[in-house]
């Protein structure tokens, strides 16, 4: 009985931390009953101090290999097949949110656009999981397929996942707040959400997808999110928010299409000639890489590496039209690609030719010089400084793990 007292005692702590670490923000994750909480910051700036698999032993491959896709739990309910020849990719080429529910008459002038070829309106609304806002859309999985990369259309994990009223994340959502495959996450004030699978949607400002009827539950929005396929760069921005009327918010996701001449990087004074071989593994072909640009450190391409793709495991596409284990814009690579291997192309899906390529483009940002330098050259491959001090950050983990 004497011990009873200091067992309350206990207790009432333990109570009063669970207290404060929720009223402390953040997003909340559940693995079977334990909960988790992330840091106060966003995940993307506290980045994974320690590499996923160790650098010496993860071999780069010249294989193209797309976004993975967790497979979900199998459960007595329906699954859906490869999508392969009976599946046509149709992506958006525009996405719009309205005010109100897009009436009938409203749908069929949209497909009666030049160059609109296909129409659809999904339900839509945005969730909290403590505070942390995710814009979801709440489609049919098997009308909804068609609208997402071929990639994504053929995966019948994606697909299943939603059948099944769990939720497909973007990639990109995914790295920027943290999120884990497998997870449940507490939407605020509504049920659980199973993050079951992840996909490149090439949708910009959509978080994830949701099943319509998990929207319903959720009080989304009903038929407030259009999309339009067609020739890229070739619907007209102008009659689409004339159509949809004042209020609606218009993304042109074929934007890069728009505009006959870009503004492109500088191009290189003269081909640079880049030679790494084909080392044996990542490690190594950090490091070979890294001496084509005195004074860059080898952990900041392993770094990149690692943001970009995991190593050559996301290579892509992303919804930005990156390609490759070092996630280059196909306009960066014809100015700053190389043949690293001397196979006689310079290959963005190669990482023999991505990871040099890389180092050359840091480079001719001057990077080799270090200090803000080197921050503005990393600025310069991806402009965000969040990303510059992820990338800084991860560097100096890997400097500890593999110590010259």
């Amino acid at each position: 009985m004497s011990g009873l007292p200091a067992f309350r005692m206990v207790m009432l702590m333990m109570l009063a931390v669970l207290v404060v670490a929720a009223a402390a923000g953040g997003i909340s994750v559940y693995l079977g009953d334990d909960l988790l909480k992330t840091a106060q910051e966003p995940a993307r700036k506290q980045p994974r101090q320690q590499p996923d698999t160790r650098l010496d032993r993860l071999v780069p491959t010249t294989a193209p290999i797309q976004e993975p896709i967790q497979e979900p739990i199998k459960e007595p309910i329906k699954e859906f097949g490869a999508g392969g020849p009976g599946v046509t990719s149709t992506p958006a080429r525009v996405l719009a949110i309205t005010q109100a529910a897009v009436p009938q008459e409203t749908k069929l002038a949209l497909g009666k656009l030049p160059a609109v070829q296909k129409v659809t309106v999904v339900d839509a609304g945005a969730v909290k999981v403590s505070g942390t806002t995710l814009n979801l859309l709440a489609v049919d999985p098997a009308a909804f397929r068609s609208w997402t990369p071929q990639p994504v259309a053929d995966e019948p994990a994606v697909w299943s996942a939603l059948a099944r009223g769990e939720l497909v994340a973007d990639a990109g959502a995914m790295r920027k707040f943290g999120m884990i495959l497998g997870a449940l996450y507490q939407v605020d004030g509504g049920p659980r959400l199973r993050a079951a699978a992840s996909a490149t949607l090439g949708l910009t400002g959509v978080d994830g997808l949701v099943s319509a009827d998990v929207g319903r539950s959720l009080g989304f929005a009903p038929g407030v999110a259009v999309l339009l396929h067609g020739k890229p760069g070739a619907i007209s921005e102008s009659r689409v928010r004339k159509a949809l009327g004042k209020g609606a918010q218009v993304l042109m996701l074929d934007a890069r299409h728009r505009t006959a001449k870009q503004q492109q990087p500088p191009p290189r004074q003269q081909q640079q000639t880049v030679t790494v071989g084909r080392p044996g593994s990542y490690l190594e072909l950090y490091k070979a890489s890294a001496t084509r640009c005195p004074g860059l450190s080898w952990t900041v391409l392993a770094a990149i590496g690692q943001v970009e793709s995991g190593h050559g495991r996301n290579n892509g596409p992303s919804s930005a039209g990156a390609l490759g284990p070092m996630q280059f814009m196909p306009a960066t690579w014809k100015h700053y690609g190389v043949d690293g291997d001397g196979d006689g192309e310079s290959d963005i899906w190669s990482p023999y030719d991505a990871v040099p390529g890389a180092a050359n483009y840091l480079c001719a940002n001057k990077a080799g010089q270090g200090g803000e330098r080197l921050r503005k050259a990393i600025w310069f491959y991806n402009h965000s400084w969040d990303y510059v001090n992820k990338v800084m950050a991860i560097a100096a983990a890997y400097a500890r793990t593999y110590p010259s």
